[in-house]
């Protein structure tokens, strides 16, 4: 099974530390990279504007690598998750984060999002966009459970 939202076709260097992505479903996306490099010591090679302009899609498509070197390499679907959170959108990689953070199994976010298993399950695997009302009702369970903590704790105070 071939994975095509997470396959890259063609990466373009936006300087000064930026990339066009485009993918094998078709999505265009842009992705800025100078806060993950400034985050990441292995990454600061990228700071310096010839190794940045050396980006070229990895293996089969499934990176960005600069310098033809495995040690300057980013996957394409952490790309795209970084890229769509940074248009404001909420990536595969939210949904799995949120699924972690409450401890929920599928079934048990599934139900507490309204949602059937298998849509929640595109949604988790990047096969299907995240819609915003999904996003928002994460968030806003989110926002509940901490309300319920912070309940549970004044009263046992």
């Amino acid at each position: 099974m071939t994975h095509r939202h997470f396959t890259l076709d063609n990466v373009q260097v936006m300087p000064p530390h930026g990339l066009r992505l485009h993918y094998a479903d078709g999505e265009i996306l842009t992705v800025n990279l100078e806060p993950l490099i400034r985050q990441h010591p292995s990454l600061a090679p990228l700071m310096d504007p010839r190794v940045f302009a050396s980006a070229s899609l990895g293996d089969w498509g499934g990176s960005v690598t600069w310098l033809q070197d495995d040690e300057l390499e980013l996957a394409a679907d952490n790309l795209r998750a970084r890229a769509l959170e940074q248009a404001g959108e909420a990536s595969h990689e939210f949904i799995i984060q949120w699924m972690e953070r409450h401890r929920l199994t599928l079934d048990q976010a599934a139900q507490a999002l309204g949602l059937s298993r298998r849509m929640l399950a595109y949604y988790r695997s990047g096969a299907r966009p995240v819609p915003r009302h999904v996003a928002l009702a994460c968030l806003g369970f989110a926002a509940q459970a901490a309300s319920s903590a912070d309940s549970a704790f004044a009263f046992a105070v």
